[in-house]
C-alpha cells in the first residue's frame, strides 16, 4: 500500500478525514498548533499543515478497497494527479511529518522568520538550500505540490 494526496474542499479537511476513515480508509491529516482569533480571543487550535490537502493510503491490488468512492465522499474534491498518474507520496515523508507532529508543543512555535536561509537536512531533497518565505498555509500547500511535481517528473519511467 502506498500514500497518495487528496485535495479537499475549502476548510473541510477534517470533515473529509472523518468521512474517509468512516469508510475504512487509512488517512493522515498533518496538524500544527496555530493562533486563531475566535470570539475576540486569541486561542490555539490544531490547523492543517497543508490547507485543502490530506494523505490517504491506498493499494492498487484487485482485492484492495476501491478508489471509486473517494470523489463522492463529503469534503473531498479529488485525488491529486500528475497527468494520469495519482500523486504518490513517499513513506519517509509521512513518517517525518508524523514525528514532527508528535514532537510539537502545544504552543505555536515560530521556527523561522520570512527571508531566513534554511537547508533541507535529509530525504530526497537533502542539502538543498532555500529561503523560508511561507508563514501562511496556502504557500505551504503550493510548495508541497511543487515538490511532488518535480519528484514525480524526475522518476524514471518503467
Amino acid at each position: 500500500m502506498d500514500w497518495y494526496l487528496i485535495h479537499t474542499k475549502p476548510r473541510l479537511e477534517k470533515c473529509a478525514l472523518e468521512n474517509l476513515e468512516r469508510q475504512g480508509y487509512e488517512c493522515y491529516l498533518p496538524l500544527y498548533p496555530a493562533e486563531k482569533l475566535r470570539q475576540r480571543k486569541l486561542t490555539v487550535v490544531d490547523a492543517p499543515l497543508f490547507p485543502r490537502y490530506l494523505f490517504i493510503r491506498l493499494s492498487q491490488e484487485n482485492s484492495a478497497k476501491s478508489w471509486g468512492p473517494l470523489r463522492s465522499t463529503r469534503g473531498v474534491s479529488q485525488l491529486v494527479r500528475f497527468g494520469q498518474r495519482p500523486a504518490q507520496v513517499d513513506d519517509a515523508l509521512i513518517a517525518l511529518l508524523k514525528s514532527r507532529e508528535q514532537s510539537s508543543q502545544s504552543e505555536p512555535e515560530r521556527f523561522y522568520a520570512a527571508g531566513e536561509p534554511v537547508q533541507i537536512a535529509d530525504g530526497p531533497f537533502a542539502n538543498i538550500e532555500a529561503i523560508y518565505q511561507m508563514p501562511d498555509g496556502e504557500s505551504r500547500a503550493l510548495v508541497l505540490i511543487e515538490i511532488f511535481n518535480k519528484y514525480i517528473h524526475n522518476t524514471p519511467t518503467q
